[in-house]
């Protein structure tokens, strides 16, 4: 498997995921708004962090090329979210996806980073559409989905206890 160059832009570094970075995982994931926004994925030590990259962002690099990568500080590589593609076997389109710890949020880096994604699925010309799936009541997502030219697609109904969903696309990518 090709690994392809990691993605740098002004203050950010997005680079695939490691086993060094398991501890950071285990932060991220149980995090609130995590919990909240994306749901619990039951990662609570290291073991587990490992055991989510190996059937998530591994089996995603392995399988399609992409997956989430580690958004890391430019000048110091310190690790503050997760940004990249997702193919979920349910949806037709590739995903845009992404999460930052909270003390990094509301500074930019999440739209510098999804911009930075999009634009390297866009040098590969191989993407006809990203979507993005956010509850909707996830606010901040949602904004910073439409400043990116993300466009609400559908609203999908939730099963009995889940919460509701809202699909946004970008089209074209190419």
């Amino acid at each position: 498997m090709n690994r392809p160059t990691d993605i740098q832009t002004e203050r950010l570094r997005l680079a695939w995921l490691e086993a060094g970075d398991a501890n950071f995982i285990v932060e991220l994931l149980n995090d609130p708004d995590w919990l909240r926004f994306i749901g619990d994925k039951s990662v609570a030590d290291r073991a587990a962090a490992l055991n989510y990259l190996e059937s998530g962002p591994w089996q995603s690099y392995r399988d399609y090329g992409f997956g989430l990568l580690r958004v890391g500080l430019r000048a110091c590589g310190t690790p503050i979210g997760l940004c990249g593609l997702l193919k979920r076997d349910s949806r037709d389109y590739v995903e845009l996806g992404f999460a930052l710890l909270p003390g990094f949020r509301r500074r930019g880096y999440a739209a510098e980073a999804a911009r930075a994604v999009l634009a390297q699925a866009r040098e590969r010309g191989t993407l006809e559409r990203v979507e993005a799936i956010v509850t909707t009541d996830n606010r901040a997502s949602r904004a910073l989905l439409e400043r990116l030219g993300f466009t609400p697609l559908e609203t999908l109904e939730p099963g009995a206890g889940e919460t509701r969903l809202e699909v946004y696309k970008l089209n074209p990518i190419c």
